[in-house]
């Protein structure tokens, strides 16, 4: 088990993406939500296939087309977030019968020592997910995404296709299965309709993204014929429902810099739908591009202040080059343009004139893959109001962490110690949720108040 989980982080360290430098036989710009490909899914059920037929996607505004409606913003809170806590520092790694690092994967006690939070703040181990049918490298479930349900329970998303609910007592319940990589799920305000973000047809080249609507029992085609997925990565990705009622969900790019995937580095034409952050109406009759330029943009969290915030994966790197590409959160501006495919580098293709590409809120290291992101809209973490939580999921040391960001752009560390950290999410109570993708491990975060 011990050299299985070594295995298990030099693949982590290998699929980390961004910027930086990586090996000749490293993939570049790995996705967490890609399994190794010697590692085959379980055999699945099948989604029931009475699916109606997608709506017809409406054409990619021009520069001149007026944007999409301004959200209309939430109530002004009286709450406001405070100064950021000290960074809280990694531990060290220490062995145990499983692992050169890291404790056994349900060993409660020994992750909660482990993971480190801000004095006043308490860890608890909330479930794990040791897989039903294991693979030596990967003996858990791999979590992408957690939403709760207008019951109570926490929902969790799977790599394998599955998704599960767990109750306040940590029972498991098996939700749905037979899904292709479901990545982003979110419930309709005030509904039982689960949305997903899911592969229909998860090529590299010429494959085939969707959303499903989930309502009892039985999955339902809502959107059809979205990008995906490159290198088994970037693709409809986070799903969260805006304050003007419609859902919103980031589509990653084909290709890392808007290249034709031939090798011959020639500018693609972009696909309508690659790269941008999609509003759609509940009924799926309206879908349209909110905003554009995001090269994979894998959750997307609404604040407070009306304003829709995206983490985002940066290209990769000249190889030689000695450059360093930053990973990003954006605070989404409608009808603009973020980034991909307008990059200034040895192999892109320049950012054309009469083009302004929107600055980042924030950037993390290089190969540190910001993923999931949730804004903090509740009062039981005091001062940390319409703070954004996010998760830096590389296995590197700068990452394994859940990240502060304050609207203002300004940074801090909140939480360390995790193998890889792939979502968060805010209960009903007003703790932190965090899924961890190596360990399938699902931890709660609550404040305890502060000694003395």
């Amino acid at each position: 088990m011990q050299k299985q989980f070594a295995f298990l982080l030099l693949v982590l360290f290998l699929v980390a993406c961004g910027g930086g430098t990586q090996s000749a036989s490293a993939p570049t710009a790995v996705r967490p939500t890609a399994t190794p490909s010697a590692t085959p899914f379980p055999t699945r059920t099948p989604a029931p296939t009475a699916t109606p037929a997608p709506p017809t996607l409406t054409p990619l505004p021009d520069a001149t087309a007026t944007p999409p409606p301004t959200a209309t913003p939430l109530p002004t809170a009286t709450p406001t977030a405070g100064p950021h806590a000290p960074d809280v520092e990694q531990p060290e790694y220490v062995a145990s019968a499983c692992s050169d690092r890291f404790p056994c994967f349900d060993d409660v006690a020994a992750w909660e020592v482990r993971v480190r939070v801000p004095e006043g703040f308490r860890v608890a181990f909330v479930a794990q997910f040791p897989s039903d049918d294991p693979d030596p490298n990967w003996p858990s479930l791999q979590p992408t995404s957690l939403t709760f349900g207008p019951d109570g329970r926490l929902y969790v998303a799977f790599v394998q296709g599955k998704i599960y609910a767990i109750d306040a007592q940590g029972n498991k319940e098996l939700f749905f299965d037979g899904l292709t990589v479901p990545t982003g799920i979110a419930f309709q305000p005030g509904t039982a309709r689960l949305f997903v973000s899911n592969r229909k047809d998860d090529r590299h080249v010429g494959g085939e993204g969707q959303i499903l609507v989930i309502e009892n029992g039985t999955a339902v085609e809502l959107i059809g014929g979205l990008p995906c997925c490159y290198l088994g990565m970037h693709a409809p990705n986070g799903i969260a429902f805006g304050p003007d009622g419609y859902g919103y969900v980031g589509v990653g790019g084909r290709a890392d810099h808007g290249e034709i995937l031939d090798g011959t580095n020639t500018q693609d034409t972009l696909h309508p739908y690659e790269a941008v952050i999609l509003r759609f109406s509940p009924d799926g009759e309206e879908v349209e591009v909110y905003a554009r330029g995001f090269r994979n943009p894998y959750d997307i969290a609404w604040g407070a202040d009306g304003v829709l915030y995206a983490t985002e994966n940066g290209r990769d790197e000249v190889p030689n080059s000695g450059e360093i590409v930053p990973e990003e959160l954006k605070a989404v501006v409608p009808g603009a343009e973020h980034g991909y495919p307008y990059y200034e580098c040895g192999w892109c293709f320049g950012i054309p004139e009469g083009i302004e590409i929107v600055s980042p809120l924030a950037e993390f290291p290089a190969h540190s893959v910001p993923t999931g992101i949730t804004a903090y809209l509740h009062t039981q973490f005091p001062g940390y109001y319409n703070s954004l939580f996010l998760t830096l999921w590389t296995a590197l040391p700068f990452g394994s962490r859940v990240m502060r960001v304050t609207t203002d752009g300004q940074v801090s560390t909140f939480a360390t110690g995790f193998a890889s950290p792939i979502d968060v999410t805010v209960g009903p109570d007003g703790s932190l949720y965090v899924a961890d993708y190596s360990t399938g491990v699902i931890f709660r975060i609550e404040y305890v108040g502060m000694r003395g």
